[in-house]
């Protein structure tokens, strides 16, 4: 879903380096790196196996639902595990599905608090290779449940800032201290997540990002201190922190209350000792600061050779059409890399260069990464696409003359007309509705949703999107993950509901 108008005017085991959990899906961007790197083949895109609502309150805006649901969790041995909206504004369960059936086989409540937002931020769950699953509590607190395969089983809840003293003032913490990113779990199965706090608990918080380790101890580094700057107040809302290849380095994005200034860090995966930051700049004028909002689900992503990719806006929006950036960096973020077109909303996906026949270049890996164009902001003109962009090559950005990006080596736009913004853009057709696509590298091709209602396969080998199924009418939409289960089932969600989609006949 494009920026709001308010806004616009105020401002099977693949082998990939460094990856290690053989879960089919771990939590956001499937992996401690957000590769979005299936590790199964996907089946065909035939029917709609089965649906269940991930929202018993939908809040509509005009046709328009600006809520960013949290990504499916994927066992190993197959069970699905969402979180679910009950209220107009929050009040979340756990509620884990028979991935042949949909049935559902348990739930768990949540007394998470969402911090404060415009569009509803997403409930990010984690998994850990010891099969542990991580959600998301209230307070700043977290709980987990093992065996989480099984119809029942026992949660405990942990603070990273000592459970003792959330029992001794819980009411204190839950109104001043709040979890506003999905949670990670490396290869060890330490979590990592950010928070915010507005003071006035015991002990005393500043915003910052946590860790617990598998052992139970936890930590953590205030946002101001991973920056090296007393201005920043926060890790960036809904940026799920990445790890190295070697697990040795988090990376995360934090910000100051405006978004006047943010930076990209990165701390020590065991201390949370700072060891680098840089500022985000406007690619097209680095003299200004790109824009981090709460309403972005961009998290970094990790490229196999250790490169940080990480989606913001540009500073004065509109002349880019509101698409941002894709900054790109070095594993140590002291140099600064060829960007992409596209930052916007967007988690961007690993796509092995063997993966697409026509590629002739040199990299070894390429980024997939929304491309939307939308019309009325900017020069929009509504040819929404989907890019595989080349790291190491370089054009003139499509947009903004003079400006140097990622080659585009693929595109392929959008199918459906948009009427909404018809005839005065003659070409306009339905955005494409992804903050992370899932890469299928034994069928060469993504699975890509649309704001048309449809879910697609874009085929890397003949650049076309060669299977479709519909889901619902189509609307606009806050942007949501596309997921492959362990058995090749595919998982979307369009209208607060998720899909399993497979094959027309068993």
């Amino acid at each position: 879903m494009r920026i709001s108008p308010l806004l616009f005017l105020l401002c099977g085991t693949v082998a990939v380096q460094g990856q290690s959990i053989a879960i089919p899906w771990s939590g956001h961007g499937h992996d401690p790196q957000h590769s979005g790197l299936s590790k199964t083949a996907s089946r065909s895109l035939g029917q709609i196996k089965w649906q269940t609502l991930l929202d018993m309150n939908r809040q509509y805006v005009g046709d328009n639902l600006y809520i960013h649901y949290g990504t499916p969790i994927l066992t190993r041995a197959n069970t699905v595990i969402a979180p679910v909206k009950l209220g107009a504004d929050g009040n979340f369960q756990v509620t884990a599905f028979h991935a042949t059936s949909g049935a559902v086989q348990w739930t768990e409540p949540s007394d998470y608090i969402l911090p404060p937002h415009s569009w509803t931020p997403p409930f990010g769950m984690t998994l850990t290779p010891k099969n542990r699953l991580y959600f998301p509590g209230s307070g700043g607190t977290v709980y987990y449940r093992d065996a989480p395969d099984a119809d029942s089983g026992t949660r405990v809840q942990l603070a990273f800032y000592g459970l003792t003293f959330y029992q001794a003032n819980p009411t204190s913490f839950d109104q001043n201290v709040i979890i506003n990113t999905p949670i990670t779990s490396d290869r060890y199965g330490n979590i990592y997540f950010g928070f915010q706090s507005a003071g006035g608990t015991t002990p005393s918080l500043t915003s910052g990002l946590a860790r617990i380790g598998e052992d139970g101890i936890a930590s953590f580094v205030s946002a101001s201190s991973a920056a090296g700057d007393g201005s920043i107040t926060k890790v960036a809302d809904n940026c799920a922190p990445a790890l190295s290849n070697d697990g040795k380095t988090v990376y995360f994005a934090v910000t100051n209350n405006s978004s006047s200034i943010s930076y990209l860090v990165s701390v020590n995966s065991r201390s949370l000792a700072p060891q680098s930051a840089v500022q985000l700049k406007d690619v097209a004028d680095p003299t200004s600061p790109a824009l981090v909002i709460a309403d972005s689900s961009a998290s970094p992503t990790v490229g196999p050779d250790g490169d940080v990719y990480y989606g913001v806006l540009e500073n004065q929006l509109g002349y880019h059409n509101v698409r941002g950036w894709l900054l790109h960096f070095d594993a140590s973020l002291s140099q600064t890399k060829t960007p992409g077109s596209f930052g916007w909303d967007d988690t961007a996906s690993v796509v092995p260069a063997s993966l697409v026949p026509s590629y002739h270049g040199t990299s070894s890996y390429l980024v997939l990464t929304k491309y939307n164009n939308y019309a009325g902001l900017g020069s929009g003109d509504g040819v929404n696409k989907l890019a595989i962009l080349d790291p190491n090559a370089t054009q003139n950005d499509p947009i903004t003359n003079g400006v140097t990006v990622m080659k585009e080596v693929l595109t392929v736009t959008s199918l459906t007309p948009d009427a909404e913004f018809r005839p005065t853009y003659p070409n306009a057709v339905r955005e494409w509705c992804i903050n992370m696509a899932v890469v299928d590298p034994f069928t060469r091709s993504a699975i890509v949703s649309c704001e048309d209602g449809k879910t697609y396969r874009w085929d890397f080998a003949t650049n076309t999107l060669s299977e479709t199924v519909m889901l619902t009418d189509g609307r606009g939409e806050a942007y949501t993950p596309t997921v492959i289960g362990p058995d090749g089932t595919i998982y979307a969600i369009a209208d607060g509901t998720l899909f399993a989609l497979g094959p027309s006949t068993p």
